[in-house]
C-alpha cells in the first residue's frame, strides 16, 4: 500500500534461506522431501505450479 511503512524483521531474526526450485528438482519435475520421518513430494505441474503432497 503506498505510503505504508515497511515492516522490518527484528535485528536478531535469521535471514530466510532461499533455494531455487530448479535446484531441488535437479532438472526433473518431482523431488521427495524428508521431514520428521515422513516423505513429501514436491511436483511441478505442466502449468508451472508447485504441488506438495504427503
Amino acid at each position: 500500500m503506498p505510503g505504508s511503512p515497511a515492516i522490518m524483521p527484528p535485528p536478531s531474526a535469521k535471514p530466510v534461506k532461499r533455494i531455487a526450485v530448479s535446484e531441488l528438482l535437479s532438472g526433473g519435475r518431482e523431488a521427495v522431501l524428508l521431514h520428521g520421518g515422513d516423505e513429501y513430494r514436491l511436483r511441478l505441474t505442466s502449468n508451472g505450479k508447485l504441488i506438495l503432497t504427503k
